[in-house]
């Protein structure tokens, strides 16, 4: 598949990537922040891979299948943190994490049934 095939993909990816960029800033400066380390360190995660397989799919990586399933557990897992919390930030970031996972599990799907 070529790049232009994981567009939309491409474009979810990104903006999983700079929300979770935001929500990790923004739990910085909360109060507790250390009620926050998991949210932290699970945004700091998800934006990661999030950014690593947006980079992956623009270079044309033959694993697409194994990258968006982890991909989509990882956004799965930070969403269901950020949801815990009644933060704005937080509350934006679970929603945008969980339509990314929506869209990593669905590509890691098809890409499995187009390699076989």
């Amino acid at each position: 598949m070529s790049h232009e095939n994981y567009q939309s993909i491409i474009e979810t990816l990104h903006e999983c990537m700079t929300t979770c960029n935001h929500c990790y800033d923004a739990c910085l400066k909360e109060e507790h922040v250390k009620m926050m380390a998991q949210c932290i360190r699970l945004d700091r995660e998800c934006a990661d891979i999030c950014t690593y397989l947006e980079q992956a799919l623009g270079r044309g990586t033959p694993f697409v299948s194994e990258l968006a399933q982890v991909c989509a557990e990882i956004c799965e897992a930070c969403g269901n943190e950020c949801k815990k919390h009644s933060h704005d930030h937080c509350q934006k970031c679970a929603e945008v994490c969980f339509k990314c996972a929506e869209v990593c599990f669905k590509c890691a799907e098809e890409c499995k049934k187009l390699a076989s």
